[in-house]
């Protein structure tokens, strides 16, 4: 936390610490793996619950089975 230029208030010097203790502990992977699962809930599966919002338009989309025609010049 004592590098040139670094501010830091108490408030966030503090919220170091817990992160500090996993590590030393040995805790860290554990830690993490349950934090991106944390993660994963809100901003994955409430996005997506209902499906991949673009492949629902794609499907809905009009689709032909002939590709238009290349305009060519003459």
């Amino acid at each position: 936390m004592d590098i040139t230029g670094a501010r830091w208030t108490m408030r966030g010097a503090e919220a170091l610490f817990p992160l500090g203790s996993l590590y030393i502990s040995g805790d860290w992977d554990e830690y993490w793996q349950f934090h991106l699962q944390q993660e994963h809930k809100p901003n994955h599966l409430a996005l997506y619950s209902s499906g991949i919002p673009l492949l629902k338009q794609v499907l809905k989309a009009p689709c032909s089975t002939t590709p238009p025609p290349l305009p060519i010049a003459v």
